[in-house]
């Protein structure tokens, strides 16, 4: 099979080509990403011998761009990791986040359309559900909550998701749409949370928490969703929603303190800051749904992953200081812009 990977240079999109390379040798990954501040070719350094590996930089939102890529490959599968994603960058500047998550996704589905891929698959949020109260631990998000968006972000995201939809009984397009909680592992951009908190108490830098840090997530080891997605590609029923979550809901502050206690740092580094505007205080996936149809639950819980995290960015002391340093921007045309 040939897999049309985007995004397949930022966090979760370049786990899931060294996901599949490993997995499935015999597949082809094309893998697609404009290197915008987040893509980052250091992180799919291991694959570029594979012969079965290819990359192309392109923006999703170029028409032109994107056909030619399908019209040299004729990837038999899609699957969309491309978008914007930081909330607070949407806050700041929405255009962008409209123009790459729904655009871009209407871009990629005109070309999945036009060459019949037998499989498109979009890879959402949880926070197109909006958020639960922290008062009622019992409530969870499951596919048939109603979208509630918080932010440009989740709604431009939601938007996407509708877009896939629509195309789905519009042009009975094959089309499978999952909605994760959020992930943490290697490779992940140190502006979010968990790698922020460790690269900051390794360097005995100050710790920024939000308000009181009382908002909570439900973490998943990046490696159990991209497992997860591919299931769904592979076996997952067209026109379904599948929530992917870790049943690991924490606060953000029992986090940071995790963090701290597992690189033996103090709490003294924790700052508390203000609060982001809108800011969602708790997000809670049910993940029946997947796990009764696929057979596909979680492997990794919270404090081993995160033990791994942590070890990971101890180890690749590089690969994060030439993020911060903005060195990795230079890494393309350096070692691949003439290949």
């Amino acid at each position: 099979m040939k897999i049309l990977i985007t995004g397949g240079a930022g966090f979760i999109g370049g786990n899931h080509v060294h996901y599949t390379i490993e997995k499935y040798p015999e597949d082809t990954v094309i893998c697609v990403d404009d290197l915008t501040y987040a893509g980052n070719m250091e992180t799919l350094e291991p694959v570029f011998g594979c012969k079965n590996f290819h990359f192309e930089k392109a923006d999703i939102a170029d028409k032109t761009a994107i056909r030619a890529i399908f019209e040299k490959y004729r990837p038999d599968c899609v699957i969309n990791y491309a978008a914007e994603s930081h909330v607070d960058r949407s806050i700041e500047n929405p255009g962008v986040f409209l123009t790459t998550n729904i655009l871009g996704t209407q871009v990629l589905l005109d070309a999945a359309r036009e060459f019949n891929v037998s499989r498109y698959h979009q890879v959402s949020t949880d926070e197109v559900y909006g958020d639960l109260p922290l008062d009622r631990p019992d409530l969870l998000f499951t596919e048939e909550t109603p979208i509630h968006t918080s932010s440009p972000y989740s709604a431009s995201k939601a938007g996407a998701d509708l877009l896939c939809l629509a195309y789905a009984r519009t042009y009975k397009m094959p089309i499978t749409i999952s909605r994760c909680s959020n992930n943490y592992g290697p490779y992940h951009f140190p502006e979010k949370l968990i790698p922020l908190m460790i690269i900051n108490a390794m360097q005995d830098k100050p710790l920024p928490v939000y308000g009181k840090g009382e908002n909570v997530r439900d973490w998943l080891f990046v490696t159990d969703h991209c497992r997860a997605v591919d299931l769904i590609v592979r076996k997952g029923t067209v026109g379904e929603v599948y929530n992917i979550g870790g049943h690991n809901e924490r606060t953000n502050i029992v986090v940071v303190k995790t963090i701290l206690e597992q690189l033996g740092k103090s709490e003294a580094l924790i700052n508390y800051v203000t609060d982001r505007p809108g800011h969602d205080m708790r997000y809670g996936i049910d993940p029946t749904k997947i796990n009764k149809e696929l057979g596909w639950f979680p492997d990794t819980n919270f404090e081993t992953g995160l033990s791994q995290t942590i070890e990971w960015y101890k180890n690749n002391t590089g690969w994060w200081q030439n993020v911060l340093d903005g060195e990795y921007q230079k890494y393309y045309e350096k070692n691949y812009g003439a290949r």
